[in-house]
């Protein structure tokens, strides 16, 4: 069974995908492979620093991500472009590990902007990990101490709250503790595995 999990920045998906990978289940993160396919020495890095210039690299010749994102999440038409390389890669790895998965596994694609990919209809459910934006603007000041302006820029770029509601076919409600947060989960996985019985 192929599922699609999604949730806006900060709303916690990660933690959902690490409860589910624990229940066993097979976790495809986008956000892993996405930084994968652009490590040091990749092809896609390579892209990358032709498409933005080498002011995105570290000394040491890894992508910097903060300046990237200074640069993507401030134009829309740059953060377009970062995607037509990124996506495409990072669509070959995962159509590599699923092919490698066990045929009765739960497989779990961990897809930040799936509601934005449009491919929400490819997938058997999609699990949408959900919290007002207030609280994720929250969350990115304290645990990661954004300025208000990024954290509200990074929410803007992505989907609205109601775009990535409309392709749920389980919502996770994550404004609760982490024993809520892990009880629902629970409850959605055995709905999951008992629907592919």
């Amino acid at each position: 069974m192929r599922v699609g999990l999604t949730g806006g920045i900060a709303s916690g998906k990660s933690t959902v995908s690490a409860i589910l990978s624990e229940l066993g289940a097979v976790v495809i993160d986008g956000d892993a492979l996405a930084r994968e396919v652009v490590e040091r020495g990749t092809p896609g890095l390579q892209r990358v620093v032709e498409a933005f210039g080498s002011g995105i690299l570290t000394a040491e010749g890894d992508l910097d991500r903060p300046a990237l994102g200074e640069i993507v999440f401030a134009d829309e038409a740059r953060r377009k472009e970062l995607e037509s390389i990124v996506h495409p890669l990072v669509f070959e790895r995962i159509v590599e590990l699923e092919g490698s998965a066990d045929p009765d596994a739960l497989v779990v694609h961990d897809i930040p902007l799936l509601a934005e990919s449009g491919r929400a209809p490819t997938f058997d459910a999609v699990l949408v990990v959900d919290v007002p934006v207030e609280t994720q603007v929250q969350r990115m000041l304290e645990l990661r101490g954004m300025t208000r302006e990024d954290a509200e820029a990074r929410v803007r770029a992505q989907a609205t709250r109601e775009q990535r509601l409309a392709i749920a076919t389980h919502v996770i409600d994550n404004t609760g503790t982490l024993e809520d947060l892990r009880r629902r989960v629970l409850e959605v996985h055995a709905e999951l595995v008992g629907g592919a019985a």
